[in-house]
């Protein structure tokens, strides 16, 4: 009986572990093209969330970009409300920049 693995076992668990990484990597790519706010035609989501902040152990309120419109909700358990619109800008900036 021989011991360690031959050359065939070698080549076939490297060429599985290449396949695996290609698999994630297309994975990952695949999820981050859907995150991007682009849709697979080019054309961009008509609706976005910019941000949303917690201000309950159930609240929260967003800001959601709606086409042209940028719009303020609270959002419960509930319900959800608009709480202001506005037309969207152009670019987001930095809040954080002085």
């Amino acid at each position: 009986m021989a011991s360690g693995l031959s050359a065939v076992d070698m080549l076939r668990f490297a060429g599985s572990l290449i396949l695996v990484l290609c698999l994630l990597g297309g994975l990952l790519w695949a999820l981050k093209r859907m995150q991007t706010g682009v849709r697979p035609n080019g054309t961009p989501r008509q609706l976005q969330v910019i941000e949303a902040v917690s201000v309950g152990p159930r609240q929260k309120v967003a800001l959601v970009r709606v086409g042209k419109r940028e719009v303020l909700v609270g959002i419960s358990p509930a319900q959800i409300t608009a709480l202001g619109n506005w037309p969207a800008t152009g670019e987001e900036k930095d809040s954080h920049e002085a």
